[in-house]
């Protein structure tokens, strides 16, 4: 670019600027429109929040900000005001949660209705309604309730429990298509395919005229055909929803059939599930990505990801004789889990799910990984360096031991009343607890415990000395909290939840460690480059099926999307949340509680939650007899946490030996480096020190 053409580009930016400012200018003066608008409606006697927010394409709860009048008088009607969005995937089960289409909100992943939530929730204070909490508002964490209705909670869902499967999974027909370049890999056969606009229906129509005998699962390698038209969405959700909604003639959106009873679309911004049957309903088949099961390079090929997908069942089948793979790795890593359920002994009648109550105190109460950026003055505006330390298969580490049995509950004056040696068996052992926690004076370090944050699950982690806070927070990091190198902290036990500790996941994840350990080898010794990666990207499956399997055990409460036309829309679901329309149809999602779930186990996944944050922390390598995290690094030099990675302002010399849990150097920075402010920033931060750092690699 030359002078010229730079400065023909700026004026061309700066017009651009002038129509946003404009457009800015038009929204806000339409906002402040409808809000008089929704005033001059609530006024109206009878007017309902629900009427009204479909009308004004908001949710029920911005209504109510708007008009605290329509709020309504009882505390459970209120609950359903709390904004409800699905979580991320990344860690919990991603395709589990159906989109049923169109105009009907009955979910199909179980046959029998959704279980109603109890007429008592969590214990807060009934009275006069509340006005809506402002952005900045801490979430208030729930509570057990007192006396004999909080421990009619510490019981388990009766006829509901995880049991060996006396059935074998069926495999699927399976391809892989890259919609960039038309290539399809349908077992040792290469294909090359004509998909015109890279809908649906061509991708459907292309696929079965090449493949006449059927294929019950695609599986997208490259080319995202659901982002095509992007850039007519606000949100790239939207593009997505849009994509899957397309007419395909001949096909439907699939219903559901035998054991796997999945159903519906699945919108996912990057990784969506679409679901359809033929008209006729003799075929059925699945539209996938396969980002749900690893990172794909520009170099992959579909051949390549065929090849890692046979090499993946093939390690698996050495553990588990009748392995499967499955949709996602969610599902794959639940099915395998419910394979090494005992036959004989202790639990050989399987795990009991634990009371609805205490599976929805988990779930508001047990976060994931530790996501916090650590901004300036904390530390300085200019790093000296930013390395990055990632814990090996980190999860792994932390399924030896995990909750069993029925929970006890342990009431602050029970625990005042232990012994030391009880209390630190207690506090060591698996449990759950409701603390109230006090930095010590003096502190100058990164917080150890989260505490609630303002926003949906979100979570904040005080470290400023002095600081009072109430949480819940698992017994790994309280113990760390405790016994940490620097000074302990002051924490009061107000409630607990105490498990027995047992190893219902151990023979799992040790079947998955060793197919890991067998794949990463191969990854580096193979002699062809092509089976080299595939064995990697292999090996990084079975990360896959174990964060993700681990994750499908919090079992989050449903969340079912829908859409109806806008011709229909006084009969939206009177607790539908809108999250997008058109000229045409009305897009909406609503909250369906749990379902009966057989292997739904949020104890587990706390509990593995919380050591993985705990070893952040501080972790013991006893081989090495050494130290190894955040709070084994000078004050001021951790940049930021991202679930099981560290990014520092120094290299550290911890042990590395190739074991689930490990710090891995993956990425360095030679200073100075602007500090990072925002996560954007900051990943491009990260993917610029990876590249660095192999650069690194290649030249020693």
């Amino acid at each position: 670019m030359d002078a010229q053409s730079y400065n023909a580009a700026l004026a061309e930016l700066r017009t651009v600027r002038d129509k946003i400012k404009k457009l800015r200018t038009e929204l806000a003066k339409l906002e402040t429109d409808r809000d008089q608008r929704i005033t001059r409606v609530a006024a109206y006697g009878k007017a309902k929040a629900e009427r009204i927010a479909p009308a004004a394409g908001m949710s029920v709860a911005d209504i109510v900000a708007l008009a605290p009048e329509l709020a309504p008088d009882d505390l459970a009607a209120r609950e359903a005001l709390e904004p409800t969005t699905p979580s991320e995937a990344t860690m919990h089960e991603t395709d589990d949660r159906p989109v049923v289409h169109p105009q009907t909100a009955a979910p199909a992943t179980n046959n029998a209705p959704p279980t109603p939530p109890p007429p008592q929730k969590f214990t807060e204070p009934v009275g006069a309604p509340a006005p809506p909490e402002a952005p900045d508002t801490p979430r208030t964490l729930p509570t057990l309730p007192p006396g004999e209705v909080g421990d009619a909670w510490f019981s388990h869902t009766a006829d509901l429990a995880s049991t060996r499967p006396s059935f074998t999974q069926q495999a699927r027909s399976t391809v892989f298509l890259d919609t960039a370049t038309g290539v399809l890999v349908h077992r040792h056969q290469t294909h090359h395919l004509d998909l015109a606009g890279r809908s649906a229906a061509d991708i459907l129509t292309a696929v079965f005229h090449t493949v006449p005998d059927g294929v019950e699962r695609i599986y997208i390698t490259a080319g995202d055909p659901w982002h095509r038209e992007a850039d007519r969405y606000p949100y790239l959700r939207d593009a997505v929803t849009a994509w899957l909604n397309a007419p395909t003639p001949g096909w439907r959106t699939d219903t559901g059939r035998g054991r796997d009873r999945m159903a519906g679309h699945f919108v996912h911004a990057r990784n969506p599930v679409g679901r359809y049957q033929s008209n006729d309903g003799t075929t059925h088949v699945e539209i996938r990505s396969v980002g749900e099961w690893f990172d794909l390079d520009t170099n992959d090929t579909p051949a390549t990801v065929r090849d890692a997908f046979v090499l993946l069942w093939q390690a698996l089948r050495r553990h588990w004789n009748d392995a499967v793979l499955m949709g996602s790795p969610s599902q794959t890593g639940r099915d395998l889990w419910t394979r090494t359920i005992p036959q004989r002994g202790q639990h050989a009648d399987g795990f009991p799910v634990l009371s609805e109550e205490l599976r929805g105190l988990l779930h508001a109460t047990a976060g994931q990984g530790r996501n916090e950026l650590i901004a300036p003055p904390r530390v300085p505006e200019q790093l000296p360096a930013l390395v990055e330390y990632d814990r090996t298969f980190a999860y792994a580490k932390h399924t030896w031991k995990s909750p069993v049995g029925t929970p006890r509950r342990i009431p602050s004056a029970t625990f005042a009343s232990w012994s030391e040696k009880e209390q630190i068996r207690a506090l060591y052992g698996c449990g759950h607890w409701h603390v109230r926690v006090t930095v010590p004076d003096g502190w100058n370090h990164v917080g150890l415990l989260p505490a609630p944050a303002p926003g949906d699950r979100a979570w904040h982690y005080p470290a400023t000395a002095g600081t009072t806070f109430t949480t819940w927070a698992g017994g790994p990091e309280l113990h760390t909290a405790l016994t940490n190198p620097l000074q302990p902290w002051k924490i009061e036990i107000l409630d607990g939840i105490l498990w027995e500790d047992g190893k219902p996941l151990d023979d799992w994840a040790k079947k998955l460690k060793d197919t890991w350990t067998n794949l990463t080898a191969q990854a580096q010794i193979h002699g062809d480059p092509q089976q080299a990666r595939a064995a990697h990207l292999a090996s990084r499956a079975v990360r896959a099926i174990l964060l993700y399997g681990i994750g499908s055990f919090a079992q989050r409460p449903r969340m079912v999307t829908g859409t109806t036309p806008r011709t229909m829309e006084r009969d939206l679901p009177p607790d539908a949340e809108i999250i997008g329309f058109d000229d045409e149809q009305i897009t909406w999602q609503r909250p369906t509680g749990f379902s009966r779930d057989p292997n739904a186990h949020p104890e587990w996944a706390a509990a593995i939650w919380s050591g993985a944050r705990a070893a952040l922390l501080s972790q013991r390598h006893r081989d090495d007899n050494a130290y190894a995290g955040a709070l084994h690094t000078p004050p001021g030099t951790v940049v930021a946490f991202r679930t099981d990675a560290l990014y520092l302002t120094q290299h550290q010399n911890w042990p590395y030996h190739h074991q689930p849990g490990d710090y891995l150097l993956r990425g360095h920075l030679t200073g100075p480096v602007t500090a990072p402010t925002t996560e954007e920033e900051l990943l491009t931060l990260r993917d610029a020190g990876r590249a660095t750092h192999a650069i690194t690699r290649q030249e020693a």
